[in-house]
């Protein structure tokens, strides 16, 4: 299947080059990440947060993070934050298979905000639309072609939600 269609023309119209790496299907971040033997700092989770009556909006997170609802309201001056439903999750994302959709919230109407430690790694890895395979871009290119808000937006594992 490779990139899907909607991110392979906007790369393409860019001249963007973008490696792809078939992996065995699988469907949460972390088991991404041991299928492919990339580095958890390098792989971007896909978060869709809605605000009633707003839109929704996009957060990227490693996969050992789970997101800051307070830090996302507080970044976005936007108030009643909420996790979007896997309902709506497929009809912002027609074109993606559940729970793989590419990073890029810009080819889906939405803006991005991404935790400031993807911005540390070279690369960036994401599903682009399937469950078998990951994609690969220099961070800093993904950075120039999606525009992202940068900031502080996981929680790890171990600390507990202050998303209040």
């Amino acid at each position: 299947m490779g990139l899907n269609a909607r991110l392979r023309q906007f790369l393409d119209d860019r001249n963007v080059p973008c490696a792809t790496m078939p992996h065995r299907e699988v469907f949460t971040a972390r088991e991404v990440a041991t299928a492919t033997h990339v580095a958890e700092r390098e792989l971007a989770k896909v978060v869709v947060v809605r605000e009633a009556g707003a839109g929704h909006l996009m957060v990227i997170l490693p996969p050992a993070c789970r997101i800051d609802l307070g830090a996302v309201r507080r970044a976005t001056g936007r108030r009643h934050l909420a996790l979007a439903t896997e309902t709506e999750i497929g009809g912002l994302f027609p074109d993606c298979e559940m729970g793989a959709m590419p990073p890029f919230g810009n080819l889906y109407g939405m803006p991005v905000y991404v935790d400031a430690c993807l911005q540390r790694t070279g690369e960036i890895f994401f599903q682009a639309g399937n469950h078998h395979e990951v994609a690969r871009l220099p961070y800093r290119e993904y950075e120039r072609l999606v525009t992202p808000v940068a900031g502080e937006f996981c929680l790890h594992e171990r600390e507990k939600d202050v998303s209040g």
